[in-house]
């Protein structure tokens, strides 16, 4: 068996996920993603520097940096051409699609019946500002890519929703706004593999941005069987190997998922468990590219 991963040696989670692989003795590679060069009516068809990624039985996608319009579309469509030839990409590129566009996620959650914020989308400054007093006059603004809180604002003052959105405008950005659920500072993270949540934290923050990556205090969380089965059931619309699932409880007590994303981090949840996460991410990998070759 060989499985490569797609991101930068020296980054923690590649480094975690590499270890795991050697200590079950499968060899890997790591490249990064920006160096793909496809070929069609030759060979090799898709390749990273020497690596013939086609030649692989699994790819651990780990990173897909910023870019062009593009590059974003070619890296994704790369990965759709690397599963037409037969190598199993954890996470699909299908999911990845559905996890990195936050519209796209939430549409999907609520064609589920999953819990979601309203949201409100559009390209237009005089629709953006309607839909912010549509939304109470409170609304989380975030990027329609993003990841780690990185870009996103919270939005509560007319005159600043105006200055914020004439910004948002000049750069040509899509307004994704979504309505401000009070949640006390604090949220939950699932994770979830191959059907099943290994491990779940709570995550207590001093403002209403909860990432880890920002700062936020982790906490091991049992969860209850209603948001177990909300986790599960979020990871599998997105059709996720696997994934964090982001729920808020509301003042109110409901619960909302937020986000799933597609290529989670777990260096704040591993320390809250003794589950070996990276290596229960291999031993899944290893088990679908042992299902493909069968």
């Amino acid at each position: 068996m060989k499985i490569g991963i797609l991101g930068s040696r020296g980054k923690w989670h590649v480094e975690a996920l590499v270890k795991a692989l050697e200590e079950r003795g499968v060899p890997v590679d790591c490249f990064p993603i920006t160096r793909l060069v496809a070929r069609i009516s030759d060979e090799p068809r898709v390749r990273v520097c020497e690596h013939v990624l086609e030649g692989y039985d699994a790819i651990i996608v780990r990173s897909i940096p910023s870019g062009s319009l593009e590059q974003i579309i070619f890296r994704v469509d790369a990965l759709h051409r690397l599963e037409d030839l037969g190598v199993r990409v954890v996470n699909s590129a299908r999911t990845i699609e559905r996890t990195v566009d936050k519209y796209y996620t939430s549409a999907l959650l609520e064609d589920a019946g999953i819990p979601t914020p309203r949201t409100v989308v559009t390209e237009r400054f005089d629709e953006a500002m309607e839909a912010f007093r549509e939304l109470g006059s409170d609304v989380v603004v975030k990027p329609l890519f993003g990841s780690e809180g990185r870009g996103m604002v919270r939005v509560c003052d007319e005159d600043a929703a105006y200055r914020v959105f004439r910004a948002l405008e000049l750069g040509r950005y899509v307004f994704y706004l979504q309505e401000f659920i009070p949640h006390a500072n604090w949220d939950i993270r699932a994770f979830v593999i191959g059907g099943e949540v290994v491990a779940a934290m709570v995550r207590h923050a001093d403002s209403w941005k909860t990432n880890v990556a920002r700062g936020a205090r982790a906490e091991p969380l049992e969860l209850s069987e209603e948001l177990r089965e909300l986790s599960l059931k979020a990871s599998a619309i997105l059709e996720a190997d696997y994934a964090g699932v982001d729920i808020l409880r509301a003042e109110d007590g409901g619960y909302y998922v937020i986000e799933v994303n597609g290529i989670p981090g777990w260096k704040g949840i591993q320390s809250t468990t003794s589950v070996d996460i990276a290596g229960k991410i291999v031993e899944h990998v290893m088990e679908l590219a042992r299902g493909k070759n069968n």
